[in-house]
């Protein structure tokens, strides 16, 4: 699984005239899932972003995760994460899981990450979005789930 994340000072998605999630300070979460995800990807990428030391402390460094920060996520599904635009000029997104794979993990990242005491809220799975933010920083990070990215898996108390 892949995530790109963006802190935020507010954030809000929409479609059409109803919003779906919104939140002030936190992070933006763009999810996206490849073919050969599953829930413990799910799990391990949502206690790596819960604990992310992202936010300022009263020093100004970050050292700070989403609830010490009085944070909230907003979690938006993004299949376009898995484009590959090597060729051509029109991305490719054979690597994106089919929706009927992609949703339940991204509803597993999303209870996995509440369960870690984080706000939840949720962009709208297939569906279009209009998403609104004001970047904060700007801090924004990539992050693959270890079998993904090829890194060896972190040791289990470390998230």
């Amino acid at each position: 699984m892949r995530a790109l994340l963006q802190r935020v000072a507010r954030a809000r998605v929409s479609v059409g005239a109803r919003v779906t999630g919104e939140i002030g300070t936190g992070l933006l979460v763009l999810l996206g899932a490849t073919h050969g995800d599953g829930e413990a990807d799910a799990d391990w990428l949502a206690r790596k972003v819960a604990g992310l030391r992202v936010f300022g402390d009263a020093a100004g460094h970050m050292n700070r995760d989403l609830i010490e920060a009085g944070g909230a996520a907003l979690v938006v599904p993004q299949f376009t994460l898995y484009g590959d635009v090597r060729r051509g000029r029109r991305p490719d997104f054979v690597r994106a899981a089919p929706p009927e794979q992609a949703e339940p993990l991204f509803e597993r990242f999303c209870v996995t990450l509440a369960a870690a005491g984080v706000r939840v809220e949720r962009g709208a799975f297939r569906e279009h979005m209009a998403v609104e933010l004001v970047n904060d920083g700007p801090v924004s990070l990539l992050i693959e789930s270890p079998a993904r990215s090829g890194a060896a898996p972190p040791a289990a108390a470390a998230p």
